[in-house]
């Protein structure tokens, strides 16, 4: 089954830009630069050609990842801060530490927003869906570590 992924309308309609726009114009213009390199004769030592048929593959996969996202998403329109959820900006308090910190809990293709982004997938998003101001969750960070935060608000 394909990964759900949770975007305000704004990041929605970006992306399907983007995806419109690699499908159309995109596809056109890679096809004429390797059209270009082409014609400078021999393919196996012409830099030009293989720079276009890579920049190509990327594009590719690029139109298939948004493919994908815009197929199977759902648009948050923010939340009601009662709990985390997709949509939430969460304030933290890492274990030992006086300070907050604001993050967004969402998509990593949220650009644009003030905060750092914490991706529901991550370690820390995993722990922290469904908390709620006051709960205290731990999670193991990349490098091995288990640490622990305090959930102060959800806006």
């Amino acid at each position: 089954m394909a990964q759900m992924h949770h975007l305000s309308q704004k990041a929605y309609d970006r992306l399907k830009a983007e995806h419109d726009e690699l499908t159309t114009v995109g596809r056109v213009d890679i096809a004429r630069k390797i059209e270009a390199a082409r014609e400078l004769g021999d393919l196996k030592e012409n830099g030009d050609y293989h720079a276009a048929k890579d920049h190509q593959g990327h594009m590719e996969a690029r139109i298939r990842q948004l493919a994908s996202m815009i197929e199977n998403c759902e648009i948050v329109e923010g939340t009601d801060g009662d709990v985390v959820e997709p949509g939430s900006v969460v304030e933290l308090r890492y274990e030992g530490d006086d300070d907050t910190e604001k993050y967004f809990y969402g998509s990593v293709e949220e650009r644009g927003i003030e905060y750092d982004i914490i991706s529901p997938r991550s370690p820390l998003g995993q722990a922290l869906v469904g908390k709620k101001p006051g709960d205290r969750v731990g999670f193991e960070s990349p490098t091995g570590a288990v640490l622990e935060v305090e959930v102060v608000s959800i806006s």
